[in-house]
């Protein structure tokens, strides 16, 4: 029996046929949050993305949270020639870190992926990524 499973995954729809309980085709796959774990060392190394669609053509972005002490110039992304922005981090593993996005030194986003979300002191909500 074959079931339509609909999504939105950044603004757009996403249609993915459930074949069986363990096989599923998908139309788009999408990751914000890329790990990696170094074995040697106790160490994640983690990928950030923010996609154009949460961009909406931005100039600069910035990763801000527990990782930087929520400094906003520390580390600015690298915009991908199909305007998304990716940066990649080293984090120490087994932690949670709190983070936003922030577009133009303007605007705040969040990522639409995180492992979860948190409240914090301005009303609104902070990303987490656990490693």
């Amino acid at each position: 029996m074959k079931k339509i499973v609909e999504k939105k995954i950044y603004g757009a729809d996403v249609t993915a046929r459930k074949i069986s309980p363990v096989k599923q085709n998908k139309a788009v796959k999408v990751k914000s949050l890329n790990r990696h774990y170094l074995a040697s060392e106790n160490l994640c190394r983690i990928t950030f993305r923010l996609p154009k669609e949460a961009a909406h053509n931005a100039e600069t972005a910035t990763v801000v949270g527990d990782f930087n002490n929520w400094n906003p110039t520390e580390h600015e992304m690298k915009k991908l020639k199909n305007g998304d922005f990716t940066l990649t981090l080293e984090l120490p593993c087994n932690r949670e870190y709190s983070f936003r996005y922030l577009i133009d030194a303007k605007r705040w986003e969040n990522d639409w992926f995180a492992d979860k979300y948190v409240p914090n002191d301005f009303q609104t909500e902070n990303s987490v990524v656990i490693t």
